[in-house]
């Protein structure tokens, strides 16, 4: 069976709908030229940060390069440091050689700066170049990354190295730590493959999955980079990041536990110490480590199959060396809740019910997803709300896969896990394991198409994506 000649039919009717999208962006480009506040035409605006989007050789260990995209030829690019409430202007060159665009994930930021071609973002051509520019808000940790369509192709969009941390600084911060340190798990050499094939009890009706060789949790695979250097006493603010283009990882620091103090960049309002972390796609956690066992030890994922490929990192304390050691953590189940309040919040303004589903796709092709029976494009006005409304989203996860669901340019709260209560952890990405619920409020207060997907590659490729409007 010729697989390759499957891929192209699956493919044809979703790259001719991006196809519309792209020209419906780069008709934006003319009219927003010189607008101010919005996506700024080169020449109007003072340029603070440049980002080239270009290819690269990234060797992740000795005689082990891979060719990929990146920032300013680096992975994770540039880590962007910003004032809350100073105006900036990124200028994003592209030679990637491909139609790109950069989302800014986790900013309150108007639709047209955010970077989703959905929202009416415009894409920026090969060999072209776009100026951002808008008034970073909130502060916390926030990340960038491509927002182009993948489809099939493994080298492009959030398969590739394109990402990097940006870190909105709060007028005023007093400073609880000794030391920072950013870290991005990422996995690498994708590669299609029927998981009825892997896994024998998968229907055989399941479509095409994507599947990993190699792994990173930060520059470099476990054991082949600079340790992460500490001293006793020390406390060290570790910022994570899940930037894999599909995948949750969970992750354990042996001998040592984290306190939990933001979530997407959010500070939670129970500050809780936990053995394990598990950040699904685009999460982030901000977690204080008490550095109160000396040694030399493996910080990575619990998976031994994740460490295996790369996925982990060396902490090493002064004045210790030797073999870094692994302890496996027990089990422990990841709860949002942990980190909020028990009390339930009041009754919002309007609920609306979202049911995620899967149409499997059969061996060799690809699946669809749907929201409320649609996939993209049909999903293009998912419903609509009015500015200053809170709205709660009944959130059903009808399928046996994992869901990171990203809201663009709003934060929710947490209102409801399965059937525990809880409020006050707020959030742009909520991992929705398989065959689960959840409930979560957002305030309409950013007006503009604003979007809400999954953020694993492949299923946003494959249809999990809706737009809602302002009234």
């Amino acid at each position: 069976m010729d697989d390759s000649k499957d891929h192209q039919k699956t493919f044809e009717a979703p790259l001719s709908r991006r196809s519309v999208l792209q020209g419906a962006g780069m008709m934006g480009v003319a009219a927003l030229a010189g607008s101010p506040g919005q996506v700024l035409a080169e020449g109007t605006a003072a340029v603070n940060h440049t980002i080239r989007i270009a290819p690269i050789s990234l060797e992740i260990a000795p005689n082990k390069i891979i060719k990929t995209t990146a920032y300013n030829g680096t992975v994770p690019g540039p880590t962007l440091r910003l004032q809350e409430g100073k105006p900036v202007a990124i200028k994003v060159i592209n030679d990637s050689g491909y139609p790109n665009i950069v989302h800014w994930h986790g900013f309150f930021i108007p639709s047209v700066q955010d970077g989703a071609m959905e929202e009416g973002s415009p894409i920026i051509p090969a060999s072209q170049s776009l100026i951002y520019a808008f008034t970073p808000k909130p502060n916390g940790t926030r990340w960038y990354h491509s927002h182009a369509m993948a489809m099939a192709n493994l080298n492009r969009s959030t398969y590739t190295g394109e990402f990097g941390f940006v870190i909105v600084e709060p007028a005023n911060d007093p400073g609880r730590y000794d030391r920072e340190v950013l870290l991005a798990a990422r996995r690498w050499e994708g590669s299609w493959i029927s998981m009825q094939d892997f896994i024998k009890r998968v229907p055989a009706n399941n479509g095409l999955e994507v599947m990993y060789h190699s792994a990173t949790f930060g520059e470099r695979m476990l054991g082949h980079g600079e340790p992460v250097r500490v001293r006793q006493g020390e406390q060290v603010l570790f910022r994570l990041l899940n930037a894999s283009p599909t995948m949750p990882v969970s992750l354990a620091l042996p001998g040592h536990r984290f306190t939990v103090i933001a979530l997407d960049g959010n500070p939670v309002p129970t500050q809780a110490t936990v053995d394990t972390l598990t950040l699904d796609v685009a999460e982030r956690a901000d977690v204080i480590v008490e550095m109160n066992n000396p040694g030399v030890w493996v910080f990575g994922s619990t998976d031994p199959m994740d460490r295996n490929m790369g996925m982990g990192i060396v902490v090493e304390y002064e004045n210790y060396g030797g073999e870094a050691r692994w302890i496996s953590p027990a089990n422990a189940a990841w709860d949002y809740t942990v980190f909020g309040r028990p009390a339930a919040l009041a009754t919002p303004d309007e609920t609306i019910s979202l049911k995620f589903e899967k149409i499997p796709g059969g061996r060799g092709r690809f699946n669809r997803w749907t929201i409320n029976g649609k996939s993209w494009p049909e999903t293009n006005r998912l419903f609509t709300v009015e500015q200053g409304k809170r709205y709660r989203l009944l959130l059903n996860n009808n399928s046996g896969d994992t869901h990171p669901v990203h809201l663009h340019r709003h934060n929710f709260e947490i209102t409801k896990i399965g059937d525990t209560v809880t409020s006050g952890v707020m959030k742009d990405t909520i991992s929705m394991p398989r065959f689960t619920t959840a409930e979560v409020d957002f305030v309409a207060d950013d007006p503009g198409p604003t979007m809400l997907h999954c953020h694993h590659q492949d299923h946003l490729d494959e249809g999990f994506a809706g737009v809602f409007t302002y009234a």
